[in-house]
């Protein structure tokens, strides 16, 4: 009666982990958060259907004798189908995947000047990415023959058995150790990639940067990511950053453009002056700065060139304005008369 008792335990401890994972993956899973994921339909499905068998113990009972011909009215050959086993294949450490899994993204920098980010540019630029192996596309065979791996008969998992407790074991499914989960085996290995079916090299891009490209913006590379047969490549993730340096004195904000100009007191309060400074159009490199005589210039004071600051983008002749912020310098008090 106690290893009854124990037995009893264990299998409420199961049945609250169900619950919990349950409510957990059908959350995750739902049709609501994953709009126009097939896959991720058919597993909410499959985990509503694990769970419901493991609540009700007619269903398990069916399950139990005549497996999932059982739960569909039909089945007549009685075999041991431990509906725990459907517990750890949904809610344990092995959940299974439908179809090719998704590699992992990569993620880079490319750093431009703001006088590059003004005028655009193409550039090319490569990266040491994960390739397939073109010598055995990707079979890690050198004569391009595999053979089904003898332990886990081509499946490419083993359901191991582990020791919960006495007289108390799990079953799950791992991946096969001698086919490290692939399912085959190779005799000859390829001598490019030494049966990995993937070499590591510099992959080739271009790169186009639009005039007026905002700061920060992330270039996607659709499937551009490390390469396998095991998976279907993820994305390159390419992050288009601005440079402190070769800005000219200018700073951008949104699509306009702001620069200090440092003025004697003598400009500031009679005027008369005019100056070119230098600018970031390769076409149109100046600005010019000018007062009339008598024309005062407060410090602080802001002008507001329009159609000078930086190009707006994925727009046709559209730029933001330039502001200029002025500083008066003033001398010491003993050099005010000669400066005046």
């Amino acid at each position: 009666m106690r290893l009854w008792g124990i037995l009893s335990l264990f299998l409420l401890a199961i049945v609250v982990m169900a619950k919990r994972d349950y409510y957990e993956l059908s959350k995750k899973y739902h049709p609501d958060k994953n709009p126009g994921d097939d896959s991720a339909q058919t597993r909410f499905m499959e985990i509503g259907e694990a769970y419901e068998v493991l609540m009700d113990k007619e269903k398990r009972a069916a399950y139990d004798n005549f497996g999932h011909e059982g739960l569909q009215g039909g089945g007549h050959q009685q075999q041991h189908h431990d509906p725990f086993d459907m517990f750890a294949n949904f809610f344990g450490g092995h959940q299974q995947r439908r179809g090719r899994p998704r590699g992992a993204d990569t993620s880079t920098e490319l750093t431009f000047t703001l006088k590059e980010f003004y005028n655009g540019l193409d550039t090319d630029f490569s990266l040491q990415m994960q390739n397939i192996c073109d010598k055995c596309s990707g079979s890690g065979s050198q004569d391009g023959k595999t053979h089904t791996c003898s332990q886990c008969n081509g499946r490419g998992r083993v359901v191991v058995k582990r020791q919960l407790g006495p007289g108390m074991f799990q079953r799950f499914e791992s991946p096969c150790p001698q086919c490290q989960g692939s399912g085959n085996q190779i005799t000859h290995h390829c001598k490019k990639c030494h049966g990995q079916g993937v070499v590591r090299g510099d992959r080739k891009y271009n790169f186009h940067l639009q005039p007026g490209t905002p700061r920060n913006h992330v270039e996607v590379y659709r499937g551009e990511s490390d390469k396998s047969p095991e998976w279907d490549a993820g994305d390159l993730r390419v992050k288009i950053v601005e440079s402190s340096a070769g800005n000219l004195g200018y700073r951008r904000v949104g699509n306009n453009l702001y620069r200090t100009e440092i003025l004697t007191l003598k400009e500031a309060l009679w005027g008369g002056w005019e100056r070119t400074i230098p600018f970031l159009d390769d076409y149109d490199n100046t600005v010019l700065l000018k007062r009339a005589p008598g024309e005062m210039v407060r410090s602080g004071e802001v002008e507001r060139i329009r159609g000078r600051g930086m190009p707006v983008a994925n727009s046709v002749d559209e730029y933001g304005d330039l502001f200029i912020q002025y500083t008066v310098l003033f001398p010491a008090k003993a050099g005010i008369k000669d400066e005046l």
